[in-house]
C-alpha cells in the first residue's frame, strides 16, 4: 500500500477494511474470533463482542505462521475453524455460511472459496485433476507459466476440521522464500487423502481483494454502489448516482433527494425530504425532515426540522440548528447554537455563541471569540436585531430584542430592548416612559 497505516485500517465507504470483514463473521454462526496482526497494529484493533481476541505475529513468516499463532487460543475451541483474510472487504456472510454448510456436510478437512476470474494477477492459482478433484492451490511466485493460465484462485477465506488443522500447520514445509502459506494445508491434505472441498463465493465481486491503492479503489467502487442501489430501492432520489457517494454507516431518510456531487460520510442521518445539494459535504451530522442544504460544508453538526443552508457555508463541530433556522450564502458557524426561526443571511462567522429564538443576524456580522489565548462566548437573546457590520467582540450578552447599528463594534453587554451603535458601540439613552 505504500502506507504508514496498515493495510486493514484503510477506510472503505466509512469502515476500516477489517471492520467490513468482522462485520460479515459477526452476522455468522461464529462464537469466538482471533485477529492476527502485526507489530505495527494499534494496542488493540479489535472488538470485544463475541469474545474477540488479538494476537501479535512478531515475526513476518507467512499466512500458516500467521495462523499457528492462534493455536493456543483456539485448539479445542471448537470442531471447525474459519479462516479469513483480513483484506477481503466485501466477503458476505451468506457466502460464508454457504462455505461452513458445505464444510460441515461434506465432513471436509479444508474447505475454502474459490473462484474464476478474468485478471488473476497475484492470488494463488487452484489446480485440479483429470476428474475435477482439487489437488493443490499454487502461490503465484511459485507457479510456472502452464500453471499461471489458470483462471481459477484461491480467495482467502477456509474451513478447517480443527483436529487435523494443527498437526498438519505444525508439519507445513516452508515455500521457496522460506514462508510457511495457509494454501499448503490445501496440499497435504489432498496428498494425504483427506477431502478437500471448493465452494463459490456467491457473488463474483467477494473474491476481490486489496494488494493496492488501486484495488482499494475498484472494491470502494463497489461498496458506493451497493449503498446507493440501497439508498434508491428504500425511496431515496439520486439525479445522478455516479456522481453521489455516500458512506455505507449513513442513513437517509425517504423522499430525500441527493444531487450530483454530493458526499456524505461517517455517522450522519438524514431525515425525510430533504433536498441536499448539489455539491453538498455532509460528515457526522443530524439532519433533521425536510431540510435544504445547497453547496455547503458540514462537519459534527446537528440540524433540526426545516433548516436551509447554503450555499457556500461551513457548519464546524458543536453546530446546533433548531427548526426553521436560515443560513444563507457564505457563513461560518462554530460551537454555537442557533434558535428556532433565526436568520443568518449573509458573509458571517458566529463562534462560541447562543444564538436565540427569532434573531437576524445582519450581513458581515462577527462575534470575536478569540483574544489572542482563550476563546469567549457570546449570547445574544431571543428577537434581537444585530446590523449589518456588527462586530461583537466576547466574552458579551446581547439582550433580547436588542438592536445593533451598522458597523458597531460592540464591547459592552446590552440589556434587553437596548438600541447601540459607534464604534465602539455605545447604548442609546431610553426616552423617559418608554
Amino acid at each position: 500500500m505504500k502506507s504508514r497505516t496498515p493495510k486493514p485500517l484503510h477506510r472503505i465507504a466509512g469502515r476500516e477494511m477489517l471492520s467490513w470483514v468482522r462485520h460479515a463473521v459477526s452476522e455468522t454462526r461464529v462464537g469466538s474470533t482471533v485477529t492476527v496482526v502485526g507489530p505495527e497494529f494499534p494496542v488493540d484493533c479489535g472488538d470485544s463482542s463475541n469474545g474477540a481476541r488479538q494476537v501479535v505475529q512478531r515475526e513476518r513468516l507467512g499466512t500458516g505462521h500467521a495462523l499457528l499463532q492462534t493455536e493456543a487460543l483456539l485448539a479445542g475451541l471448537a470442531d471447525n475453524v474459519l479462516v479469513l483474510n483480513g483484506d477481503m472487504p466485501l466477503i458476505s456472510s451468506d457466502t460464508l455460511n454457504l462455505m461452513m454448510d458445505r464444510h460441515v456436510s461434506a465432513e471436509a478437512a479444508v474447505t475454502f472459496l474459490s473462484c474464476e476470474v478474468e485478471e488473476p494477477g497475484h492470488m494463488g492459482r487452484v489446480l485440479r485433476g483429470d476428474r475435477g478433484e482439487i489437488t493443490e492451490i499454487v502461490e503465484w511466485r511459485d507457479a510456472g507459466p502452464e500453471t499461471l493460465t489458470s483462471n481459477e484462485v484461491c480467495c482467502g477465506a477456509y474451513c478447517f476440521r480443527s483436529e487435523w488443522l494443527w498437526p498438519a500447520l505444525r508439519a507445513l514445509q516452508p515455500a521457496s522464500n522460506g514462508e510457511f502459506y495457509i494454501t499448503g494445508l490445501v496440499e497435504t491434505a489432498c496428498r494425504n487423502g483427506w477431502p478437500v472441498e471448493g465452494v463459490a463465493p456467491i457473488n463474483s465481486y467477494e473474491a476481490l481483494g486489496v494488494n493496492d491503492r488501486a484495488d482499494l479503489a475498484q472494491v470502494t467502487a463497489v461498496v458506493f454502489e451497493r449503498t446507493r442501489q440501497h439508498l434508491m430501492a428504500d425511496g431515496v432520489t439520486l439525479i445522478d448516482p455516479a456522481s453521489t457517494f455516500v458512506d455505507a454507516t449513513v442513513q437517509v431518510g425517504m423522499d430525500t433527494l441527493l444531487q450530483p456531487g454530493v458526499i456524505v460520510q461517517g455517522t450522519t442521518r438524514i431525515g425525510v425530504g430533504c433536498d441536499i445539494g448539489p455539491n453538498a459535504v455532509i460528515k457526522d451530522s443530524i439532519i433533521g425532515d425536510e431540510c435544504r442544504i445547497q453547496g455547503s460544508i458540514i462537519e459534527g453538526s446537528s440540524l433540526a426540522h426545516r433548516v436551509q443552508v447554503g450555499p457556500y457555508c461551513h457548519l464546524r463541530p458543536g453546530t446546533r440548528l433548531e427548526e426553521d433556522v436560515h443560513i444563507g450564502n457564505y457563513v461560518e458557524v462554530k460551537e454555537t447554537a442557533v434558535g428556532r426561526g433565526t436568520k443568518v443571511g449573509h458573509f458571517s462567522y458566529l463562534g462560541d455563541a447562543e444564538i436565540g429564538a427569532g434573531v437576524n443576524i445582519g450581513a458581515g456580522t462577527v462575534t470575536c471569540n478569540y483574544d489572542g489565548s482563550a476563546k469567549h462566548r457570546t449570547v445574544i437573546g431571543d428577537g434581537a436585531f444585530i446590523g449589518s457590520d456588527s462586530m461583537l467582540v466576547a466574552p458579551i450578552n446581547i439582550g433580547a430584542r436588542a438592536v445593533t447599528g451598522a458597523g458597531s463594534v460592540v464591547t459592552k453587554d446590552l440589556p434587553e430592548g437596548a438600541l447601540a451603535f459607534g464604534v465602539p458601540a455605545r447604548e442609546k439613552p431610553r426616552m423617559e416612559g418608554c
